[in-house]
């Protein structure tokens, strides 16, 4: 993680323990609408294991405070993003 990048997280207060990389399963019910194999169905996550793609916390440059900035990628065809909370690290 670059020195700018780290410092520009702790201006905004953001202390992710999680990182691009890390596998992670959900933890908590999150019912999704858009599941590639249940589209417009309800389909709850729970337990699903994936892989961090990205936090999201600047867009067009310009710093933001996403509510929902951990994107994960649980397939070729499936991200979705989650609070903190709602995931551990496997």
């Amino acid at each position: 993680m670059a020195v700018e990048t780290l410092v520009e997280k702790q201006k905004q207060g953001i202390n992710f323990v999680m990182k691009k990389g890390d596998r992670v399963r959900v933890k908590e019910s999150v019912v999704v609408y858009h599941h590639p194999e249940h589209r417009g169905k309800p389909f709850d996550l729970k337990g699903a294991e994936g892989e961090v793609v990205d936090i999201v916390t600047q867009w067009e440059g310009r710093p933001v405070s996403a509510n929902l900035p951990i994107q994960v990628q649980f397939s070729k065809k499936f991200k979705a993003h989650f609070r903190e909370k709602e995931l551990e690290i496997i």
